[in-house]
């Protein structure tokens, strides 16, 4: 999708990241779009699942055993940062970035817009149950997830006017009622997830222009259990064309 808006000039003033989108969003904000959607392509096409949660299924459950509330150490995911990522305050990236995490004590969205990108990256990306809580300032931060997903609205209250929606999918997935334990939590977070995309679609004024851009995925069922495959790769290079193509004729 990137590498799209990059072939057609469109560099942005504002980039707002949530969960993965963090990451890809720091990348994205180092340099003019031309060349860190390059070096965005060369993380994603280098980096193996296993170099972030390639440990075994015992290293699993003896860490979860440890730990009791995730089965991952965040250092892996703390030094892709540090590898592709070449600014270590958000305010020295070349376009701005915010970054959105879930805050246990407060329990609302808050938004890292200055001080460390790892920190913020780190506390965007805290997947529960998968990565640890990241402490920043005396304070705990989930995955930015939980509480916006997809923050359009973010990007509309500081005035953006032309948004491009740079998705990882399975919005437009249908759901299905939940046959298993699995399902539950899937189903749940996802009604809740898309409810505020689309509210905040609809309520958006007519001043403001919003491309939700495709991945090119095929439609598929969201509930699928083969979605919690998280450390998944060997499909990396055949999603990033495919989202080009569909990306590219969706702008034209």
């Amino acid at each position: 999708m990137a590498k799209v808006l990059a072939d057609k000039g469109l560099q942005p003033d504002l980039i707002v990241g949530t969960s993965i989108g963090s990451l890809n969003g720091a990348v994205l904000a180092s340099a003019p779009i031309e060349q860190s959607v390059h070096r965005l392509t060369l993380m994603w096409e280098q980096m193996q699942a296993s170099a972030v949660f390639g440990d075994s299924l015992f290293s699993r459950a003896r860490h979860l055993l440890n730990h009791w509330t995730h089965f991952h150490s965040n250092e892996p995911l703390k030094l892709l940062v540090q590898q592709w990522v070449p600014f270590s305050k958000l305010e020295e990236a070349y376009t701005d970035i915010q970054t959105c995490a879930a805050c246990i004590e407060t329990s609302t969205e808050h938004w890292f817009t200055e001080g460390s990108v790892t920190d913020a990256v780190l506390a965007s990306c805290a997947l529960p149950g998968v990565l640890p809580p990241v402490e920043v300032g005396g304070r705990h931060y989930i995955d930015g997830g939980v509480v916006n997903s997809i923050p359009v609205s973010r990007a509309i209250d500081l005035g953006a006017t032309e948004i491009y929606v740079l998705h990882v999918g399975h919005i437009d997935d249908p759901l299905a009622v939940p046959r298993h334990p699995w399902d539950v939590a899937m189903v749940s977070f996802e009604i809740a997830r898309r409810h505020r995309f689309h509210r905040e679609l609809e309520a958006a004024s007519g001043s403001v222009n919003i491309h939700v851009l495709p991945t090119g995925k095929p439609p598929g069922r969201y509930n699928d259990l083969a979605k919690l495959r998280y450390n998944y790769d060997k499909a990396i290079r055949a999603h990033i064309d495919a989202a080009e193509r569909a990306t590219l004729a969706f702008l034209q």
